[in-house]
């Protein structure tokens, strides 16, 4: 199948508006990702300090991990940095260690979005579910269900599938050759957190966050971005969705300006912080009406758990 339909920017944007919102910038990636960390830590300070803040803690640093993997998803389309190699090694040491992985799949996604040749056409099709079903999907995620399902999962299935005399040691060693990045930089994590009497500092608001709001957000970013698009649909505006997010969406779900996933889709040359100028261009120009835009999360949730 061809590709997506694409739009041109100079149908929607004078030079100058294309100009200031495609425009890379030295400084504002390093910003947001230092502001990421912050948050993370100042976080993880008041948890310390606060220990009956520590479940308000984990929804805010889990939305925080789901901020880094935005910013590396910008820095997929190279526009964490106006210099290439300095917006890679920004995501490779600051935002994930997948980049090189995420990159090739995720310009895939964009290539063919909603298209049968989507790799996260997967994430999206099951859509509307019952609302049971969306609430067993919940329990899952916030339970850690689904974090060790994607982490360890492939070894679970491996060691059940081996044949009887097949030595579990061999699948168990490749596994943690694989996960060794995720293994070394958290057992680092926790002996420095441990060496300050506060591993359990690093188990609550980090391990946990990352086992269990990071998946929850996570799926309701997939949900609110391609459930209930049309699939094969020919309307580029229409094959992505924009979740408006008041203050409290932004801090607990929705970071670093991802609920702008419309206006990603058609103009992925804007960097993420520059995506609500865009929204408001468009609205000026009458175009928003013509966009999948919802008013907020509970709507998308409401829809996706209809049937």
């Amino acid at each position: 199948m061809p590709a997506a339909a694409r739009v041109q920017a100079d149908a929607f944007f004078s030079p100058d508006e294309w100009k200031g919102l495609s425009a890379r910038s030295s400084w504002k990636g390093i910003a947001v990702v230092a502001h990421c960390w912050l948050v993370i830590g100042a976080a993880m300070a008041v948890g310390i300090v606060w220990p009956l803040s520590i479940p308000l803690m984990v929804m805010i640093i889990g939305n925080r991990q789901l901020g880094l993997f935005i910013l590396m998803h910008d820095a997929a389309h190279g526009l964490l940095h106006a210099n290439r190699a300095v917006n890679d090694r920004l995501a490779l040491w600051f935002c994930g260690h997948e980049l090189n992985i995420y990159r090739p799949y995720h310009l895939q996604h964009h290539r063919f979005v909603q298209q049968s040749e989507d790799p996260d056409l997967v994430l999206s099709a099951p859509f509307p579910i019952t609302p049971e079903s969306l609430r067993r999907k919940i329990i899952r995620d916030l339970t850690g269900q689904t974090f060790f399902k994607q982490r360890f999962g492939g070894l679970m299935k491996k060691l059940k599938s081996r044949v009887h005399n097949e030595a579990a040691w061999p699948l168990i060693a490749a596994e943690v050759k694989q996960q060794r990045v995720f293994l070394i930089s958290n057992g680092l994590g926790l002996g420095l957190f441990s060496v300050a009497g506060l591993w359990w500092a690093w188990a609550l608001m980090w391990l946990l966050p990352m086992a269990t709001w990071l998946p929850l957000v996570s799926r309701l970013r997939n949900i609110a971005e391609h459930a209930l698009i049309d699939q094969n649909g020919t309307d580029p505006l229409r094959h992505a969705r924009t979740t408006r997010a008041n203050w409290l969406e932004r801090l607990f779900i929705a970071p670093y300006w991802v609920n702008y996933h419309c206006e990603h889709h058609m103009f992925t040359q804007i960097p993420c912080w520059n995506l609500p100028r865009a929204h408001e261009l468009l609205k000026a120009k009458g175009v928003v009406d013509r966009m999948e835009v919802q008013p907020g999360y509970v709507t998308v949730l409401r829809l996706a758990s209809a049937s």
